[in-house]
């Protein structure tokens, strides 16, 4: 298996990895969306390969904590003597003739790999708990880190670090890009 970033000029095979993963258009109408919005920027888009076929993507976009930092002063942003980043992954998409074998986790891993290396501490998702804990990810709410809107169950609102010291010490909750905003993309 191979991973890459995609490119622009990947968009169209990304869409249908998404397309032929949840047999609909609503999540490659998201990815379009999010690909095109500013305010999900920096945004990391990969695709996994098997040979020539495309056989999953994952999109990692930019959120934002806003909450009580460190020194109460609410958002975080660059005039913060510590900065902190974030991203979300939404969505992840593997085919089905390519699902259980390792190809979610190995997009996980690449992107959190390349995010920690730009500075990225904290990557969240919405997701099936037992999947998402065995690709490195915990319960977000007991650390004081909530979604835009009320998660059911709560359990499948999740966190991940990608770097050390930062769970425990930040809390608040999750803005993301205007594309993601909308309440129903917060159903689990």
């Amino acid at each position: 298996m191979r991973i890459v970033e995609a490119t622009p000029a990947d968009t169209p095979t990304a869409l249908t990895v998404e397309r032929e993963a949840f047999g609909r258009d609503d999540e490659a109408a998201l990815v379009a969306a999010l690909l095109h919005d500013t305010t999900a920027r920096p945004c990391l888009s990969l695709l996994a390969y098997d040979g020539e076929q495309a056989v999953g993507h994952a999109l990692f976009t930019r959120v934002s904590l806003i909450g009580a930092g460190p020194d109460n002063r609410g958002t975080y942003d660059a005039a913060d003597a510590r900065e902190l980043r974030c991203a979300i992954l939404a969505p992840l998409a593997v085919v089905p003739a390519a699902q259980r074998r390792g190809v979610g986790r190995a997009l996980i891993d690449a992107g959190a790999a390349r995010l920690a290396a730009a500075g990225v501490q904290l990557l969240f998702v919405l997701g099936d708990p037992a999947y998402y804990t065995c690709c490195g990810f915990g319960p977000a709410l007991p650390h004081g880190l909530r979604a835009p809107y009320p998660i059911e169950p709560a359990a499948a609102w999740r966190v991940r670090a990608l770097a050390p010291g930062v769970l425990g010490t930040v809390q608040g909750s999750v803005a993301c890009a205007a594309s993601l905003a909308a309440p129903e993309f917060w159903r689990e």
